[in-house]
């Protein structure tokens, strides 16, 4: 059974991830990791993580996507790196943006490229330098239901699109019964759920809304949710549990998320079947992402509307924001200890495990050189 995969796939992630992100993300280290103790202490499951001369406080703000993959690097790099304490605020990609711009975290998590203006906005952040993308975190954005009785829903993107803009309102629409005509519809109202503050999870949603149903979905798009009706909550937990205890909602968010029963849609693309939200088929789609940065910047264009069989197309890349030069002597070390642990292949095997798709090998291999030259 589909929900019994699914569900297998997400007890997994609960081994990786911290119960309390306030927990996790204190990075303090604690006496039962078997380490030295001296800030360069290691386990067996950390053994591979360079502290350097990393030490102090390490602030940072961002997207709420990649907390879940947040929390379990910080709970390993903490294991090795005690005299680094690490504190990531998922308060959102724009706040995340905004915080960094004024200079007030070490780096930024955002889940969409920065634009022109923010590059320039953190200018004198980065003292000689420029703030540059690394993609960082993949996945794909599950869209989660609560419809009881209904186990197995399969929704496309033009009926996707009215149901957020409010054109649908009941389950048992005749869009939605043509797409699923086995399951049991009842009548509920649909209460759709989207997030309050600006959200690249947001951006990358309502991209895909556009890019594949443009006759259906009319909004510009961008970080801040511009269609009408619905409710809105904070962060991606907030929506996930607004879906879990709401019968009718419908939302948006990370595969990670997407746990204790919540029910996820299977999406019909131009692929022969519908396609489910896995990390492997979101890894399909985001295999099709192009490096459109310049110079040391690795922003992607990603594909909203893939062919292949198996493709999810809703999917999303995290990137942490960060100088390439001029980064503030005191947290450097660090900086580019956490970054270079996160980027390589034990830091990224952990995404899988935490329902998260790691970066493209031929990406993050750029990604790696990039770190190794901050300053």
């Amino acid at each position: 059974m589909k929900l019994q995969r699914k569900n297998r796939l997400r007890a997994l992630s609960l081994g990786a991830v911290a119960v309390s992100g306030a927990l996790a993300l204190t990075a303090c280290g604690s006496d039962d990791t078997g380490g030295s103790g001296d800030g360069g202490g290691t386990t067996a499951a950390s053994g591979s993580i360079k502290c350097d001369d990393a030490k102090g406080q390490l602030l940072a703000n961002g997207s709420s996507a990649q907390q879940n993959a947040i929390d379990a690097w910080v709970k390993q790099f903490a294991a090795a790196c005690k005299d680094v304490q690490i504190n990531y605020k998922p308060e959102g990609s724009g706040a995340g943006i905004t915080a960094f711009t004024q200079g007030q975290v070490a780096f930024a998590g955002s889940d969409s490229a920065l634009k022109p203006e923010e590059v320039t906005a953190a200018k004198d952040v980065c003292k000689g330098g420029t703030p540059i993308d690394l993609p960082m975190v993949g996945g794909p954005i599950a869209v989660g239901y609560n419809v009881p009785g209904v186990d197995n829903l399969v929704l496309d993107a033009s009926t996707l699109a009215k149901i957020f803009d409010s054109k649908i309102k009941t389950w048992n629409d005749k869009a939605i019964k043509a797409l699923n005509p086995d399951a049991k519809l009842p009548s509920t109202k649909i209460q759709p759920f989207h997030r309050s503050e600006d959200s690249g999870t947001t951006d990358n949603f309502t991209k895909y809304l556009k890019a594949a149903s443009p006759a259906d979905w009319k909004y510009e798009g961008g970080k801040a949710w511009q269609a009408e009706g619905g409710q809105s909550a904070s962060g991606s937990a907030g929506l996930a549990q607004n879906v879990k205890q709401t019968a009718g909602a419908i939302s948006y968010f990370e595969l990670s998320y997407a746990k204790d029963g919540v029910n996820t849609v299977d999406l019909k693309t131009e692929a022969a079947k519908p396609v489910e939200a896995t990390v492997d088929n979101a890894t399909k789609a985001i295999s099709e992402a192009k490096v459109v940065g310049t110079g040391k910047d690795l922003a992607l264009e990603l594909n909203y509307k893939p062919t292949a069989d198996g493709a999810y197309p809703i999917t999303l890349v995290t990137y942490e924001i960060v100088c390439d030069k001029g980064n503030k002597a005191e947290t450097l070390p660090a900086t580019k200890a956490f970054l270079t642990y996160i980027a390589s292949e034990d830091g990224q095997k952990l995404l899988a495990e935490a329902d998260y798709a790691p970066i493209p090998e031929e990406i993050i291999a750029k990604v790696r050189t990039t770190i190794a030259d901050l300053s």
